[in-house]
């Protein structure tokens, strides 16, 4: 493993992690095995093939995870992969609460890692179901074009915490006005967090 591809930020990020740390080494190494390239990005480590996101590395309080960006289309023979909540459409997660867990399912999580390695080559694209209850102003979609963090982000969040985001949005009248409060609330909705927390 060369120390040309590990990236500062996430020795950093590591050297900073309080809880799980030994877990996310481990992690970190598996994926690397992988030939990803090492990024760091919404504040976690971030594993791409050719600048697209294949897998993240997260903590939560009760399980660390590895978290496929595209895991929806993974044909997940073992059974392993989870839905975070009913609104996220592509992401899914394998997760874990002790290293001892990652280090048995190392060639398991490899050739989940392959596989999706392989749909990014193939180009294939998860089909995201439209959130038909609300339209989404079109300053907030201009950005989630621009941005597709910020529209991974917004599809994570709970219909209620989207809801109140877009009627905040679509409530002035002149779009310039609505722009800035798409803007002011960008930094909030890619830390998963809602309009009020």
């Amino acid at each position: 493993m060369t120390n040309g591809r590990l990236n500062p930020k996430v020795d950093e990020f590591l050297s900073k992690a309080k809880k799980w740390k030994e877990e996310f080494e481990k992690l970190r190494n598996i994926v690397l095995d992988c030939e990803l390239t090492e990024d760091f990005k919404w504040m976690h480590p971030c594993y791409t093939f050719e600048e697209k996101n294949i897998v993240l590395i997260h903590g939560f309080k009760q399980y660390c995870a590895l978290l496929f960006h595209k895991g929806a289309l993974l044909q997940d023979a073992h059974g392993i992969l989870i839905q975070q909540t009913e609104n996220v459409q592509a992401a899914r997660q394998i997760r874990f609460t002790n290293v001892q867990e990652i280090v048995e399912m190392e060639a398991i999580l490899k050739a989940y890692i392959h596989e999706a390695i392989e749909v990014e080559k193939a180009g294939l694209e998860v089909n995201f179901k439209k959130n038909s209850e609300f339209n989404i102003p079109e300053e907030l979609q201009n950005k989630f074009d621009e941005m597709p963090a910020l529209k991974t982000a917004f599809e994570a969040l709970t219909p209620g915490r989207q809801r109140a985001y877009i009627l905040h949005f679509s409530q002035p009248k002149q779009s310039k006005t609505r722009e800035s409060r798409v803007e002011k609330c960008m930094q909030q909705i890619l830390n998963g967090k809602g309009l009020n927390d």
